[in-house]
């Protein structure tokens, strides 16, 4: 299906587009009244992620609302080790945890891949509703949590300020932890993968975590398996090339080494200048970014003036996707949302 507006894929394979292509992560979310009505409908957030039809309805509320150039399947990262058949929940004000997390050495041994198509299948449903709905608006981006994010959760059970369990797998047991990393590189590659079959038109691979590595570790425990499962990825569908965009908050140290993962596109969260990242990379990848989410919760004046910035620290070219450094807040009020999305899309032609 040829899409009516492929600025997002055209800027993420560095080609000239008439505008900077702008999504924002987690743009279906909290600080949206329509999707905390949905919500109230599934019950809880798990149960919204596991029905299909809810999540095509808050997958397309931003765009509803927004001038947006590309839709993210709501869902989760953390579906995959619920897969996995770790017990996922959560609890209220406490975000994610995992009833079963991996503390034994016989769980980490007996640690399979689950089918997607089978244990992953609402989430295969939705990406083909979503798809349907657009009717070729815009495209459609899946995602994943990397491996070694997804490890952080599966071994603390839940969020933490310095995952020490983890870490101290890592140097105590590094076997261990390459171990559920093995096993998690072939879960996220099959799943990434049959959402492309389903229908994702880009994909992206959270890491979330990895910034809080050392460098040797970050290289080693983190990007190697990225590596692996960037060329393991399917690179076209109906007819179309599927690019991928990776993600590290945390890893503006690492740029040139992200970018030789193979991946289309390198995402920046907020503390680097994108010019300077675009400066380090060159032509090899495209950038997504990078406004501070928090700059959303000031004023309409102050979100233009740091869009703008932004735009500008970029220059001329092609190669940028406009987004936020990290997911948007619950606390945005919508309307500078609104005044965010006019900046960037006023800002001019990128394609010189």
């Amino acid at each position: 299906m040829k899409l009516e507006n492929d600025t997002f894929i055209r800027a993420l394979f560095r080609e000239p587009t008439a505008y900077t292509p702008i999504w924002l992560m987690r743009q279906a979310g909290r600080y949206l009244p329509e999707y905390n009505q949905t919500r109230a409908r599934a019950g809880n957030f798990l149960a919204l992620c596991k029905n299909p039809d809810l999540a095509t309805e808050v997958t397309m509320q931003p765009l509803a609302r927004y001038r947006l150039d590309a839709a993210i399947v709501f869902s989760d990262i953390l579906t995959i080790p619920d897969a996995m058949g770790l017990g996922l929940y959560f609890a209220e004000g406490e975000g994610p945890k995992f009833e079963r997390p991996l503390r034994e050495e016989w769980e980490i041994r007996d640690l399979s891949a689950p089918d997607p198509t089978v244990h992953l299948r609402y989430v295969l449903d939705t990406v083909r509703q979503v798809r349907k709905s657009l009717a070729g608006s815009v495209p459609l981006i899946g995602f994943s949590g990397s491996p070694f994010t997804l490890a952080c959760y599966m071994i603390e059970g839940r969020g933490s300020s310095d995952f020490a369990s983890v870490k101290k797998m890592l140097y105590q047991r590094p076997d261990l932890l390459h171990k559920i990393l093995a096993v998690n590189a072939q879960a996220v590659t099959d799943y990434l993968n049959a959402q492309i079959e389903a229908g994702a038109q880009a994909v992206m691979l959270f890491d979330t975590w990895g910034g809080m590595l050392s460098d040797a570790a970050y290289h080693e425990f983190s990007l190697a398996y990225i590596k692996q499962i960037i060329g393991s990825l399917k690179r076209e569908n109906e007819g179309m090339r599927v690019p991928s965009i990776v993600f590290t908050k945390g890893g503006g140290g690492w740029l040139e080494s992200i970018a030789d993962t193979g991946c289309d596109a390198v995402g920046l969260d907020w503390t680097i200048n994108i010019g300077a990242a675009k400066a380090r990379v060159g032509a090899r990848v495209a950038l997504q970014g990078n406004m501070d989410p928090a700059v959303l919760l000031s004023s309409p004046e102050a979100v233009q003036r740091e869009a703008v910035a932004i735009l500008e620290q970029f220059g001329s070219g092609p190669g940028h996707v406009f987004n936020l450094g990290h997911g948007i807040s619950q606390f945005t009020p919508p309307e500078h949302v609104s005044a965010l999305i006019e900046a960037v899309r006023g800002f001019g032609a990128c394609n010189d």
